[in-house]
């Protein structure tokens, strides 16, 4: 997938643009790009980064990076996407303006958007706006009860596979591999401290199972309180992995929660316990 910044990036050819800022690309989104990708003109993606929402001074966990967001942009069959900067001068914009420089600038003969999707000054145009400057409107299954509203809500509550029903496949932390401080390989179990964006939503803490990089990963979310940590750590231990991951970017699927974060009477039944959380993982169902 071809990733523009700027309408001047892309040459100007018949279109079909699906338009949104597809925090999540869960399934109401890909039905949006999926109306893009069978018209049958060359499938487009308008998105926003930053999030309009925190762009406009609101407080919002997102689901995805936009580096992740792009990848499953791609993995959809998106053929170009262009992203675009949520400044206050893409704020100011009319809607005949942003149809004129966004859309007929860069050949959109046809468009696909979200049922309440509005866009311009002040949210002042609509799906009517786009029809009346002669952009046909494709028709977009509606997706009933899915939304990243939803969706974070659930990720929220550790409700694993009600997000992964609505994101059509699991939750996935992201982030860096950097440093920690170092106990699991001496108990026998490491793992890889990530560091991730604080702006991306994260479940309660405890001990869950999941996979990254085709291994099973046993993830503890939280503080570590059986050495009397404060920091919220992620650090997935992955089964059967040989390897260094420092400085790599890694993705951990979230399957389903094992238990609640834990203070042991001794280091021995911490590593008893973590034996069991392997073996959880082991038996763990991905959710879709």
């Amino acid at each position: 997938m071809r990733i523009a910044h700027a309408p001047s990036q892309l040459e100007r050819r018949p279109r079909a643009v699906a338009i949104g800022t597809f925090d999540g690309v869960h399934l109401g989104h890909r039905s949006v790009v999926r109306s893009a990708i069978d018209s049958g003109l060359e499938p487009t993606v308008i998105t926003f980064d930053p999030h309009p929402r925190i762009a406009m001074g609101n407080r919002v966990d997102i689901l995805t990076t936009l580096e992740h967001r792009l990848e499953l942009l791609a993995e959809a069959g998106v053929a170009e996407t262009l992203v675009a900067s949520f400044t206050p001068e893409l704020q100011r914009l009319t809607p005949d303006e942003f149809i004129a420089t966004y859309l007929v600038g860069t050949g959109a003969e046809a468009v696909a958007v979200g049922p309440d999707f509005r866009f311009g000054q002040r949210r002042s145009g609509d799906r009517a706006t786009l029809e009346r400057a002669g952009l046909a409107v494709l028709e977009v299954e509606e997706i009933e009860a899915v939304s990243s509203t939803a969706i974070r809500d659930a990720v929220r509550d550790a409700d694993l596979a009600g997000a992964a029903v609505m994101l059509g496949r699991p939750f996935e932390l992201d982030g860096v591999v950097v440093t920690g401080d170092q106990r699991g390989g001496t108990l026998g179990y490491p793992t890889a401290n990530i560091a991730m964006d604080p702006l991306l939503v994260c479940p309660r803490y405890g001990i869950y199972a999941g996979e990254a990089l085709g291994h099973r990963a046993a993830i503890s979310i939280g503080t570590n309180p059986h050495y009397g940590g404060t920091e919220r750590r992620i650090e997935p231990f992955l089964l059967d992995f040989d390897g260094d991951l420092y400085g790599k970017r890694l993705v951990v699927e979230l399957w389903e929660r094992l238990r609640d974060e834990a203070v042991f009477d001794s280091e021995e039944a911490l590593v008893a316990q973590i034996a069991r959380d392997v073996e959880a993982t082991r038996a763990a169902t991905r959710p879709v």
